[in-house]
């Protein structure tokens, strides 16, 4: 790749993720393939809600919703970084670094508060079945989905904004290959109290409540499972939970990886790695997961391949 040292005073400079080598470029190579299938698997899944009516449900509304969030987190940093691997330049201005940093938090945030309450709809269909309907109905899936977007996206601003109050010492070189707020914040020079809290706060708010709302809700679930009697709906219920429950054990034990460790205890290689988990692996295995266990989505997919093969033959038959 070709190297290039035009940066501005004011911009900041990325590590990266590879090197010059030969086995690092196999392993971008290996990234943006990944990169491709994460955002075709969930935009695939998403035309798949839209298109069959039996999936108008608000269970796979909030899919769709976690589908629609998945390639947003990715596209919100692998481009860069993939731009930046090509031409050689490994810097980024400080409006820039400032506009990724605010929406892979939205995103992240918003998947957080998501994959939270999508273990209330879990709840609500195994532990009171008959009143599905009344309590999760579209408006409440409408409502699930806005809180996650706006309470996401106001943490965000918050976060952003007090960041980029803080003076940058030089040089501003970030040991990590997108603006990743732990990596961004060793270069401030000055007291970084405030922020500190705000961290406190947020993690309290983003990754420990919502930790325990999916704690209590499958702990409840766990207790109405143990009280059927017929095997028949007990593998209907872990079935109708193992897909959501092993998203939540991946993405939050990602971010828990990433943000509550010890400060002292982190590296830069420790950080890229778990960021390369939940930012590039997790978003990849969130469709596969849900699509591959779940026997709606798959009825589903033949409903529509089903309709596409008929529709061809009706084309070909017309004089």
């Amino acid at each position: 790749m070709r190297q290039r040292n035009q940066t501005s005073p004011v911009d900041f400079i990325f590590e990266g993720l590879f090197d010059e080598s030969l086995t690092h470029l196999f392993l971008f190579i290996l990234t943006m393939v990944v990169f491709l299938i994460a955002a075709s698997d969930n935009i695939l899944t998403i035309l798949l809600i839209r298109a069959d009516s039996q999936l108008h449900t608000p269970m796979y509304f909030l899919l769709s919703q976690l589908s629609l969030m998945d390639p947003m987190h990715v596209s919100t940093t692998i481009p860069k970084m993939a731009t930046n691997y090509l031409s050689g330049k490994k810097s980024i201005s400080f409006v820039g670094c400032a506009t990724q940093h605010f929406l892979y938090l939205s995103v992240a945030g918003a998947e957080c508060l998501l994959l939270a309450l999508m273990s209330y709809d879990r709840y609500v269909a195994i532990c009171h079945p008959l009143h599905y309907t009344v309590l999760m109905n579209r408006k409440v899936g409408l409502m699930m989905a806005l809180v996650s977007w706006l309470g996401a996206s106001i943490n965000s601003l918050i976060y952003t904004v007090i960041l980029t109050q803080f003076p940058f010492c030089g040089p501003r070189k970030i040991h990590h290959f997108y603006c990743e707020f732990p990596a961004v914040v060793k270069l401030v020079r000055g007291d970084i109290t405030v922020y500190e809290t705000t961290v406190f706060i947020s993690s309290i708010l983003l990754l420990l409540l919502p930790i325990l709302l999916v704690s209590t809700s499958y702990a409840f679930i766990l207790h109405s499972i143990i009280q059927m009697h017929a095997a028949g709906s007990k593998r209907n219920a872990f079935a109708t939970c193992s897909s959501h429950l092993t998203v939540v054990s991946l993405w939050f034990g990602a971010c828990m990886f990433s943000y509550m460790r010890p400060r002292s205890q982190c590296t830069p290689l420790q950080d890229k790695v778990g960021s390369v988990f939940y930012s590039i692996i997790t978003p990849t295995l969130n469709p596969l997961i849900y699509t591959l266990r779940n026997k709606d989505v798959a009825k589903a997919l033949r409903r529509v391949l089903g309709r596409d093969v008929i529709t061809q033959r009706q084309q070909l038959e017309l004089p």
